[in-house]
């Protein structure tokens, strides 16, 4: 039934002349999502204050309330067609009268970790693209039919969410920006393998797949107490992110997965110095995907010790100060990181290696980012200790990866298997940090059973990098258009 209303509501979408992409199918259905999520929270508190005596004061006043305005009910728990609103009235009262007054909830809540708050940022960032009264209507009453009670309708309902994040992701020109390949961030959390207490955090956390997976992987942990799921809840996972839609989406994801008021700010980390990062900031554990390829301005970079305009290379800096001593990273990046030649990259390498135990590369294949030709590599470290020891590990599936073959759970049992053990194989091998050349720090890829592996790329390969440049030309064309 989940299945069938989401394509409905996409099918209404796709005819209404204010939503053009599946960034806007994603983006309106969010919104819809969250409210009915919202009232379906607050009934189940209300419920249980009633249980135990007490009186609940509810955050939406009465008009705002799901029930009210976008399904009203006659007695027999049909829609009361007298009282709901449709057509231009009913647009009229979501941009002129809803959304206001959800926006007001940030300046009215008591903290930026409240409910409150994330109502007022959420709704802060959106807009109802939806024109047509009468699709939204139609949109409306599909979202009704969706039910979050039971468990299992919640974890069906995260699982559509994921889907359509994944077709978003893949219908834009930068996949990766949006969509992280889920068997991948499972298996990154598996090598890290993060207990309960610890402290998780994303930087660049999009749609928030690498602290819902991990949530997914403590939430599967044995007999957990009532403090445990306290713990989960409020005081394990957090994030950052500086794009509108994104955020959104991520505290909607995470919602969906079972987290209410997700430790998710929206803000622009490499806006925060370096130095301001104070020990009581960091985490135990940093799992992200950061965006590459970007510019950021002079200003930006004068927060980093390491001056850079790559995005990824800031991020990196800012991971490694947010993790306290001990504490476990792993990270996507372009896996020309490894080679580069120019200071940044030399003098990142060389501050990695000796900051930290670079224990692990995971040499990605091409196609691994659906949507994004550019390969990638997953760096595995501790933050404490100098590298004494690097094991490397060719991931090949044995098959082209893309969008009818994407990357599965299956391709990275070897992967998690041998890296328990560091062990040596055809795919995989150990290097000394020692025999790592002093002056360019390269870390490249280079299997010595098979040759160095960026010797020579595939045609598929050079063929999905040039259209990566052509999506990044695209991007810069965009802009200066928009500018003129």
């Amino acid at each position: 039934m989940f299945e069938q209303a989401f394509k409905s509501i996409d099918d209404i979408l796709h005819k209404d002349a204010g939503c053009t992409s599946e960034l806007d199918y994603t983006e309106q259905s969010s919104w819809l999502l969250f409210l009915k999520y919202l009232d379906a929270l607050e009934r189940d508190r209300a419920m249980e204050a009633e249980l135990e005596g007490r009186k609940y004061q509810w955050l939406l006043e009465k008009r705002y309330r799901w029930e009210s305005w976008a399904a009203p009910k006659t007695r027999d728990g049909k829609l009361d067609l007298h009282k709901a609103m449709t057509g231009p009235d009913l647009v009229d009262f979501v941009d002129d009268q809803l959304f206001p007054y959800l926006q007001g909830f940030k300046t009215r809540a008591s903290g930026p970790q409240t409910l409150e708050y994330k109502i007022g940022e959420i709704f802060g960032e959106l807009t109802n693209k939806v024109r047509s009264g009468y699709n939204l209507r139609d949109v409306i009453e599909r979202v009704d039919e969706l039910r979050f009670g039971s468990s299992a309708e919640k974890h069906e309902l995260s699982h559509l969410y994921e889907v359509k994040i994944r077709n978003m992701g893949n219908a834009g020109r930068n996949g990766g920006e949006y969509y992280t390949p889920r068997p991948l961030i499972r298996a990154m959390i598996q090598v890290l393998d993060p207990k309960i207490g610890e402290t998780i955090y994303d930087g660049a956390c999009g749609s928030a797949g690498f602290l819902c997976e991990a949530y997914d992987y403590l939430r599967s942990k044995q007999k957990l107490s009532t403090k445990d799921i306290k713990t989960l809840q409020e005081k394990t996972f957090y994030g950052q992110e500086k794009k509108g839609l994104a955020y959104v989406i991520g505290v909607m994801n995470m919602i969906l997965h079972g987290i209410e008021a997700p430790n998710i700010l929206h803000a622009n980390t490499l806006g925060q110095n370096l130095n301001d990062i104070q020990p009581k900031d960091q985490k135990d554990i940093v799992l992200a995907n950061p965006p590459f390829g970007g510019k950021e301005r002079k200003e930006v970079q004068q927060n980093f010790p390491i001056k850079t305009g790559e995005t990824a290379f800031l991020f990196l800096q800012h991971f490694m100060r947010m993790l306290k001593p001990g504490g476990r990273a792993a990270i996507v990046i372009k896996n020309t990181f490894l080679s580069n030649t120019d200071n940044a990259s030399t003098s990142l390498r060389r501050k990695l290696l000796a900051e930290c135990n670079l224990h692990t590369v995971l040499d990605c294949p091409s196609g691994t980012f659906q949507g994004a030709g550019v390969k990638t590599v997953v760096l595995f470290f501790e933050k404490g200790a100098p590298t004494r020891k690097t094991w490397f590990y060719q991931l090949d599936p044995g098959r082209s990866l893309g969008k009818t073959n994407p990357l599965n759970d299956a391709d990275l049992l070897e992967f998690l298997e041998l890296q328990k053990s560091f062990a040596d194989s055809g795919k995989s091998w150990a290097m000394d940090a020692a025999a790592v050349d002093q002056t360019t720090f390269d870390l490249s890829v280079k299997n010595p059973k098979g040759g160095e592996a960026d010797a020579q790329n595939s045609p598929r390969e050079i063929l999905d990098e040039i259209a990566a440049l052509d999506a990044e030309c695209a991007q810069v064309l965009g802009k200066i258009r928009a500018l003129v």
